[in-house]
């Protein structure tokens, strides 16, 4: 047994040894922190959840290598905890984890030289150690100074500077409080000697202090309310602090309860009243009172309202956000003629409103699956507000008894949604594929709450009532209002408004026909035969309708079951009695001396009908009618008709839009009409009636066919067979969808022609239309505050009249999608220097453009200068000919003054002065041609290129030599051949520059360019001087080429100016994710498929350029991809690049990463832009923008406004299994601080009989300061949230995480691009565009299929959505103002949503396709 243990023993030890190498070399890959490493990282899940055992291995992890003692007691001290909790060891892996950690504690009980520990003092070596520790960082004096900061509420000016070192701290404070805890644990009863009680002491101290020296360690999601983090601007916004205190606690509400616990460094507010009342739960109350706080700050941010000095929210801010979270609970009473649950929204003040929002949003956040029934929530808060009132009129609070179990407890889940979720979960079929019409799915359930009805319910909700009934197992729960049942009948039913309108137009229009095109009276009493088909159709319809509704009869509405036999009776009688007058009316048409008595009562009935059905379409189309509509319904006559035309549903109500719309729409409708049936029946039918008539003339024909078939049937068949086609391809409707075909295209060509779609078609036309692109950059994407700029920072103007400011707003932006071009390897380092443009916030006069558009064009007028016979004046006008080599000369000419100038000195400046004035004085005076000699232009440049190569480079003591010995070569040249004789002898002959040459001191002196602007400048003239690359060619690469053609293209459209970051609209971005690729491993890559062909090498030859600027910019150009797969120091930047060429969620965390990359760098140039100098920016400071990604204001601000959420449902399953897509989701939260992973947490609980049961968590976590995943909320679920399609509820449960006001949904293989999200504050300003009687709370986002390059198949299909896809939905958008929305990535107004069922549809087999989020209703 010895030797098995020993064995076992060498295993684990195997094991962990293989945990650390992982994550070491993980560490040394830029991570950016550690996955948690050996034991530490392999706490079981029964250990870890009601202990710090996993901090404590931290600790010693952290402390090994200082002190092997110390790390060897906290290890013990580890290991007793865990023997403590489960000595048996039955939980699931809790003896391997013991196994190893005694393990590692044998390990460490041998010293080096081989002798033991001694165990005796190890409580005073630990104090001991603590003290030091505590010492040699100086806690003490931190948290006197955070007292401070705290106790003041004012920014601190060096901020930055205590967010690093706060950063620096965590890993600190969170061994300090280890050390603590088991220094406490320790000293145990021992705690009246010496050290004991200083220990005691320290802990009291420690606790009373705990929220200055644990604020950092504290989990939080965006903003830390529940203790300070000093490493977090957030707090500090003045919007931030004013939407606080307005959820503050009042003297209007009951005194708080005495026994409620409240952090140390928290107020009671009124999410804790809230709590306490109707027993929310924590992490829930924690979530909403961050969310609530957002919203309320954000909506005051949007005010642009100058800051005070105590800032507090405007009460226009409450009203908005109370009318937008509960306009549909407003909405819904009023449907239901129901009193709202306060007396007027004039009666209720602001303390009042904030309590409602918050008790919506507590309701919703902890409504699980409940949250797909919106307007069960609006039930559930109706009586909940109800019981607030109540509650906050008396002078103490008390429980609500609709949430108190029967033991005492106070339970929200327990009580109120435990048993509608039972319920729900009862209903779910064991087959997937069971009939919609055996089961209830959400939808159901949802409708239920659109009648009066519903409050038979009572309040607290009666267990036994119709609602909560299961299904029993030969009986279920009747549907409400409707049944689908599978069968080819709905083929009729449920487009039977089409198969009407085809069939009475066919019929009409054969009618005519065979009536040769004569109008006239007979015809037109023929043609009214199209009235009894009608009515029988819709009889027919009517009579679907009740065998289809079966299923539904017990629960339905009594007014739904009327309305079916109403309209029954209604259509058969109808039916009836218009087939007899129109029989009577065909007897009098044979009559000669008729007087057409039921032909008059005929066409009253008809006539009649169509004007009532005329009337209530307008009704329901026409504005100005739908009010008056909604009038009438206060009189019983008006609703009775209205409600027999249209069933009265709580949505679709509100669906009318102008009637300028409404006739657009029409218009549109009635051209493909009318083009649809001219040609039928020019083409199709009246050609067809010659042929018949002559047919059916034909007589005793003998045919084939059985007698009983041919014999007496004027030859049905044959008749049958020919027109059989036409009818076949009348009633598929084919011409209507070849017409629409036809004008959509048209129409949608002119629209994109109108909005300026497609003018940029090339990257040649970028380049010549850059300074207007500069223009439409400046206009659109940059906000009014940012662009008035210090009267002392504006520069002079160019004489041309362009504005030099403009491209100094332009050159950050333009410069970091250059970046994030070359960080994507899409473009080299040359082509990076080619295509970046300076700051031009120099002391440059002109603007200076990227050198893409100025390269060679030195060279193209030196040639013309040599060329040159004339007068400078022609010269000048050819070279004008080029605006870019205008650009160039100006350019090369003034930065080779300002080098020269900056570089020599004394008797070397003031040649460089003469010469220069000399120069300035011909081109002044128009004879530049009689001063220099065109012809000796060429050795002038080979000498500026030599004296620059050598001054870009950084400055060393051997360089100088051969700058000076440039120079004087320059010197030369430039006086002895460029210059003409004139001067050259003034230059010779000038004594102070002679003696200085023969002294040889004239250019003794060198100052190196080490400005960063200076060194910019000669940098830029180097590559202005040598480069020859064709414009047309850079760059390269393809997909570069596309994004920068659509990026140019986009900005000449209509859009919305763009607010400033702190007024914008905030958005949070969502992403489900399953079990897909996060990351490719390195095994991924080696494997190979049936050819022999490996991923990697795959990848390599369909990205041939962009493999090589990778090895580029990893510095190993000549390596092979063995060779990084081999060196653990390339081998994850490897992964990465092949992540990034694949269809993973890696590709999709960086894409949308750009968001808060986009945020921060507006943020931080706007704020740069509106300091002034007087804030200590300098012009040069202004474009600086290396430090925007570390700046703690622009990442608190672009924190704000935007959250990423990814909802990765089985995560947890994936970490219990060691899978590698945990460990690759763990890596990607550690690279990204502002990526947020939710997912389903199970836990398995074992009763004392032995049965197990299981909890359902959802949990949202973020990477710590070790790099492990801190949990933020973990909220309760009343169980398996899975009940109907799986991606939709993968997003329910993880869409209370979210905020912001808009929301974009994004799948798991979508990428984004940083020049795109440059737009993203235009894009979310059309949420207040103007385009027609309400906002659009949905907004269209084209999608680009970035896989067409792996094939031709795939190039075919991502240029197909192009024509197919982006140019029907412009025409469906508008005129037509139909469009219906795919999902993905289309932005949602989030709160509009969230209150009206989320953004997807998870009822299981009615939906199409659970990938549609937005077609719903």
């Amino acid at each position: 047994m010895a030797r098995v243990y020993e064995r076992w023993e060498r295993l684990v030890r195997a094991a962990l040894d293989r945990e650390r190498l992982r994550v070491a070399a993980g560490a040394t890959h830029g991570i950016g922190g550690s996955e948690a490493a050996g034991l530490a990282g392999a706490v079981p899940p029964s250990l870890g959840k009601t202990t710090n055992i996993d901090r404590i291995l931290h600790a010693a992890d952290e402390i090994e290598n200082e002190d092997p003692n110390v790390a060897r007691i906290l290890c013990e001290h580890a290991y007793s905890r865990a023997q403590n909790l489960d000595p048996s060891s039955e939980g699931r892996g809790v003896l391997q984890f013991k196994t190893g950690l005694a393990s590692l504690i044998k390990q460490k009980l041998a010293r080096k030289d081989g002798s033991a520990f001694d165990r005796q003092n190890d409580i005073e070596r630990l104090w001991k150690f603590y003290l030091g520790y505590k010492n040699r960082y100086q806690i003490d004096d931190i948290q006197k100074e955070r007292q401070k900061l705290r106790e003041s509420g004012t920014f601190s000016t060096n901020f930055a500077e205590m967010e690093a070192r706060a950063v620096e701290m965590r890993k600190v404070y969170a061994i300090l409080r280890t050390l603590v805890d088991v220094l406490e644990a320790l000293v145990g009863d021992s705690a009246a000697d010496g050290i004991g009680r200083l220990i005691m002491e320290e802990v009291k101290k420690m606790k009373k202090s705990d929220a200055t020296l644990g604020g950092e360690l504290t989990p939080y999601n965006i903003v830390p309310l529940d203790a300070p983090s000093f490493g977090n601007a957030i707090g500090f916004f003045p919007e931030v602090k004013a939407a606080i205190s307005s959820i503050g606690y009042t003297s209007e509400f009951p005194r708080p309860p005495v026994d409620f616990e409240v952090p140390q460094f928290r107020k009671f507010d009124m999410f804790d009243l809230l709590e306490y009342v109707f027993g929310f739960q924590k992490d829930n109350v924690r979530n909403q009172r961050e969310n609530v706080v957002l919203a309320i700050a954000n909506a005051q941010s949007r005010l642009g309202l100058p800051i005070e000095a105590e800032p507090k929210i405007d009460e226009k801010t409450i009203s908005e956000l109370f009318k937008k979270v509960l306009g549909n609970y407003i909405k819904w009473c009023k449907y239901l003629g129901v009193r709202v649950a306060w007396n007027s929204l004039e009666a209720i003040n602001r303390n009042r409103k904030v309590i409602l929002i918050s008790l919506y949003f507590l309701i919703w956040g902890e409504a699980a699956n409940v949250r797909f029934l919106p307007e069960c929530i609006c039930y559930i808060f109706h009586h909940m507000a109800k019981e607030l009132d109540a509650i906050l009129d008396q002078p103490e609070p008390a429980h609500a008894g609709s949430c108190t179990g029967g033991d005492g407890t106070v339970s929200f889940l327990a009580e109120i949604v435990t048993p509608i979720y039972e319920t729900m979960a009862a209903e779910v079929p064991v087959n997937n594929n069971a009939a919609h019409s055996s089961w209830r799915n959400y939808d159901d359930f949802n409708e239920y709450f659109w009648s009066s009805s519903c409050f038979k319910m009572g309040w607290p909700i009666r267990k036994d009532s119709s609602f909560l009934s299961k299904p029993r197992k030969w009986h279920r729960t009747g549907k409400c209002d409707f049944v689908e049942h599978r069968t080819f009948l709905h083929l009729y039913r449920s487009f039977h408004r089409l198969w009407i309108f085809l069939i009475l137009m066919f019929q009409g229009l054969t009618i005519i026909a065979f009536r040769k095109g004569t109008i006239d009276l007979n015809t037109f009493k023929t043609v009214l035969s199209v009235g009894p088909v009608f009515f029988i159709m819709n009889f027919l319809e009517s009579t679907l309708d009740i065998i289809l509704m079966f299923g539904a009869y017990k629960t339905a509405r009594g007014f739904a079951i009327s309305r079916l036999i109403i309209r029954f009776l209604w259509f058969g009688i109808i039916s009836a009695s218009t087939m007899y007058l129109y029989l009577k009316l065909m007897e009098e048409r044979n009559k000669r001396n008729s007087d057409s008595t039921y032909f008059r009562i005929y066409v009253l009935v008809l006539g009649v009908y169509v004007a009532i059905r005329t009337l209530f379409a307008l009704l329901v189309k026409i504005p100005a009618c739908h009010r008056v509509s909604d009038a009438s319904d206060r009189w019983s006559f008006f609703q009775f008709f209205k409600w027999i035309y249209q069933e009265r549903y709580f949505v679709g109500r509100g669906l009318y839009e102008k009637t300028s719309d409404y006739a657009r729409y029409v218009l549109f409708w009635l051209v493909i009409f009318a083009c649809k049936f001219t040609f039928a029946y020019f083409l199709q039918i009246k050609p067809l009636v010659s042929p018949t008539n002559i047919i059916i003339d034909l007589r005793e024909l003998q045919y084939s066919w059985h007698n009983l078939v041919s014999r007496g049937n004027i030859n049905a068949l044959t008749i049958l067979s020919l027109w059989a086609p036409f009818v076949a391809v009348n009633l598929s409707d084919v011409h209507k969808y070849i017409w629409y075909a036809l004008l959509y295209a048209l129409i949608g060509g002119l629209i994109g022609a109108c909005a300026r779609l497609g003018e940029i078609r090339s990257l040649d036309i970028v380049q010549k239309c850059f300074e207007t692109f500069l223009e439409a950059f400046v206009k659109n994407l940059i906000s009014p505050q940012a662009k008035s700029i210090p009267r002392e920072r504006q520069q002079a103007q160019e004489p041309s009249g362009m504005n030099k400011a403009d491209a100094a707003f332009f050159s950050p932006f333009w410069n970091e999608i250059i970046k994030s071009l070359r960080e994507e390897d899409y473009i080299n380092n040359r082509e990076m220097s080619l295509l970046s443009i300076p700051s031009n916030c120099g002391s440059l006069k002109i603007v200076q453009w990227p050198l893409l558009l100025l390269c060679s064009k030195i060279f193209l007028a030196i040639n013309l200068a040599l060329d040159c016979k004339d007068t400078q004046a022609d010269l000048w006008n050819r070279i004008s000919r080029d605006e870019y080599m205008v650009y160039a000369v100006q350019e090369c000419y003034y930065s080779v003054e300002r080098i020269l100038h900056s570089v020599v000195n004394d008797e070397g400046r003031l040649w460089v002065q003469r010469l220069f004035r000399e120069i300035n004085n011909s081109i002044y005076e128009g004879s530049l041609a009689v001063t220099i000699s065109y012809t000796n232009l060429q050795p002038v440049l080979k000498s500026l290129v030599s004296l620059t190569g050598l001054l870009m480079q950084n400055e060393a003591s051997h360089l100088a030599s051969g700058v000076t010995k440039s120079l004087y070569q320059l010197y030369d040249v430039v006086t002895h051949d460029l210059l003409t004789s004139s001067l050259r002898d003034q230059f010779d002959t000038w004594s102070i520059l002679a003696r200085a040459r023969n002294e040889g001191r004239l250019f003794s002196r060198i100052e190196w360019p080490n400005e960063p602007e200076l060194k910019e400048q000669v940098k830029r003239l180097h590559l202005l001087l040598t480069a020859q690359d064709s414009a047309a060619n850079i760059p390269k690469n393809l997909e570069a080429r596309r994004r920068l053609q659509f990026f140019t293209n986009s900005l000449f459209m209509d859009m919305p100016s763009a607010k400033p970051v702190s007024e914008m609209i905030p958005f949070s971005v969502f992403t489900p994710y399953y079990s897909e690729i996060v990351l490719y491993s390195s095994s991924d890559l080696r494997a190979e498929n049936e050819d022999g062909i490996s991923t990697l090498f795959y990848l390599q030859k369909i990205f041939p350029d962009e493999w090589e600027n990778f090895l580029e910019r990893i510095g190993r150009p000549e390596s092979s991809a063995d060779a990084l797969q081999d060196s653990s120091g390339y081998n994850l930047e490897l992964r990465f690049w092949a992540s990034y060429r694949g269809q993973t969620l890696a590709r999709t965390v960086r894409g949308m990463m750009y968001y808060r990359r986009a945020l921060m760098l507006q943020s931080y140039l706007e704020k740069r832009s509106t300091a002034g100098i007087e804030d200590g920016y300098a012009g040069a400071d202004y474009i600086n923008t290396q430090g925007f990604e570390s700046s703690s204001e622009s990442r608190a601000q672009a924190d704000i406004k935007f959250t990423y959420v990814v909802s990765c449902q089985i995560y947890g399953q994936q970490k219990q299994k060691k899978d590698k897509e945990a460990a690759d989701i763990a890596l990607l939260m550690q690279r990204n601080e502002a990526l947020r992973v939710a997912f389903i947490h199970t836990e398995e609980n074992v009763d004392a009989e032995g049965k197990v049961s299981k909890e359902f968590y959802s949990k949202l976590v973020k990477a710590d300061v070790h790099g492990k995943d801190q949990e933020i909320y973990s909220i309760k679920l009343p169980g398996n949230p899975k009940l109907g399609e799986g991606k939709p509820e993968n997003q329910n449960h993880a869409i209370i995480f979210t905020r912001g006001d808009a929301i974009q949904t994004i799948d798991m293989n979508q990428d984004n691009y940083l020049e795109e999200a440059l737009k993203m504050r235009n894009l979310l300003e059309e949420f207040y565009g103007n385009y027609g009687l309400r906002h659009p709370t949905i907004l269209g986002v084209r999608e680009h299929v970035f896989t067409g390059s792996v094939s031709s198949l795939a190039w075919f299909m991502s240029n197909q959505e192009t024509s197919f896809v982006t140019l029907a939905q412009r025409v469906l958008a508008y005129p037509l103002k139909v469009r219906m929305h795919y999902g993905h990535p289309d932005v949602f107004d989030r709160i509009f949503h969230i209150t009206r069922g989320g953004i997807s549809k998870a009822s299981r087999v009615i939906n199409i396709s659970e990938d549609i989020y937005a077609g719903m209703h």
